[in-house]
């Protein structure tokens, strides 16, 4: 594909995702499947989306000085702007000259000579001028909101609960794309052999440190490999991969897994279970769950079923007390995964963290009925907001004393997370910048 064209897509992406809500990382790969991309130009055409939804707020910051005489301009003309001045500021390899041609190029194909005209004006005036130094943003919760694009009710809310040096690492961190991750199938290749056989076809990969089964990728295009297409391993980010370490399996168990889609923790626990024993899945929409089943039949796991429920109301499809295990991988506000889905950040509002906590402890009230006397249960999200996170179990340890936090957590959780600062005694909160992956809550319960 021409970077004309490439261009474009990326273009047509952005504005389709800034403006109606779209879900960044589904519509990419979409496109790049679509197109059947290189790797090369699926790896730019990555850049230029992800890029400039996670540098908007501060692209916009850029731009005002320039814009400032302009009336309400079309929203595929700001976002052409806004893609134009990502690449001419933060993109070295990529000529000025050739970025400035293009967006004018695609300015006049999708409008006329006086919007061409404003994108050649405003963009030859950054090349010869420059951009607004941030330093000159005197409080460092603004300032740190626009250098990071992170709205300032978040910033401050962060700064509050985890002060200004973990929160800064928190928004730099969100502005670099998370490296690939996948988790090999044990019961069908070893870690090893996986490995010998990616760097082989010219990926550059090393070990997880947080899960056994885990490699990470930072050169190779993982979804067209044949180990991926058979089902050998699977793309799961290392924090996620990290609920199945904790879970405490053995073959033979019952395990329930409350909100199971699109199944890559339900998997990981049958592999653990080395596919012996029963893992009952289920997830709010039947098409979900439908997801959870075919991944794993793309796995070769038998043990688990999955299906449409709302687990709010679990208590009505099993008996009290029959599981050995229970993972509530709870719905969240997400803002863990900034990295992989940028544009999260600029929809959520503060009001949804405190409505979702209300569903988290419901989810809590309702699956921990059916643990066993002796049974575990692990508690994830994929957020930082500790209102979802250790408020929301020390709360449910308050209505429920038959609960504690299992002794032998810290101990289990794998050696570079044992000195963490971002344990505590009701879990453990990863950050994105401390182990280069998702923002990520765990904790495990026992019933006594």
């Amino acid at each position: 594909m021409s970077k004309y064209a490439l261009r474009e897509a990326a273009l047509q992406l952005l504005t389709r995702i800034g403006e109606n809500g779209g879900y960044s990382h589904v519509l990419l790969d979409r496109e790049i499947n679509k197109q059947q991309l290189s790797e090369q130009d699926g790896r730019l055409l990555t850049e230029m989306v992800y890029g400039t939804l996670s540098h908007r707020d501060l692209i916009h910051y850029y731009l005002t000085p320039y814009m400032k005489k302009q009336k309400k301009i079309r929203p595929w003309v700001k976002w052409l702007l806004y893609m134009s001045v990502y690449q001419m500021v933060f993109l070295e390899r990529v000529p000025d000259h050739a970025v400035l041609h293009e967006a004018v190029e695609i300015a006049k194909k999708q409008g006329h000579k006086g919007i061409a005209s404003l994108i050649n004006g405003v963009l030859r005036n950054i090349q010869r001028n420059g951009v607004a130094d941030v330093e000159e943003i005197k409080d460092p919760v603004e300032k740190l909101a626009i250098e990071s694009s992170h709205p300032h009710w978040l910033v401050e809310r962060w700064v509050e609960q985890y002060g200004l040096e973990i929160t800064q690492g928190m928004c730099k961190a969100n502005m670099h794309h998370l490296p690939m991750s996948v988790r090999i199938q044990p019961l069908r290749i070893s870690l090893t052999e996986a490995i010998h056989q990616l760097q082989a076809d010219g990926f550059t990969v090393e070990k997880s440190l947080l899960s056994p089964q885990g490699i990470v990728i930072s050169e190779g295009q993982i979804l067209r490999h044949p180990l991926f297409i058979e089902g050998r391993l699977t793309v799961q980010d290392q924090s996620s991969m990290l609920v199945g370490e904790m879970m405490d399996l053995s073959p033979g168990q019952k395990v329930l897994d409350a909100c199971s889609a699109p199944g890559g923790k339900t998997t990981h626990m049958a592999e653990k279970m080395e596919d012996e024993g029963e893992v009952a899945a289920y997830d709010l929409h039947a098409k979900k769950a439908k997801l959870v089943n075919e991944k794993a039949r793309q796995l070769e796991l038998t043990i688990i079923h999955a299906k449409q429920a709302d687990s709010r109301k679990i208590t009505d499809e099993h008996h009290l007390e029959s599981f050995d295990r229970i993972l509530l991988d709870a719905p969240c506000s997400g803002l863990g995964v900034l990295r992989g889905k940028p544009d999260i950040k600029y929809h959520k509002k503060e009001e949804d963290i405190f409505s979702l906590r209300n569903i988290q402890d419901d989810l809590l009230n309702e699956v921990s009925k059916l643990l066993k006397p002796g049974g575990k249960l692990v508690y994830s999200t994929c957020t930082v907001d500790r209102h979802e996170n250790e408020e929301a179990v020390a709360a449910f340890l308050c209505r429920h004393p038959e609960y504690e936090v299992d002794p032998s957590f810290t101990n289990d959780l794998p050696e570079p997370l044992q000195t963490s600062h971002g344990r505590s005694e009701f879990g453990l909160q990863l950050f994105p910048q401390d182990f280069d992956t998702d923002g990520f809550f765990l904790t495990r319960l026992i019933r006594t």
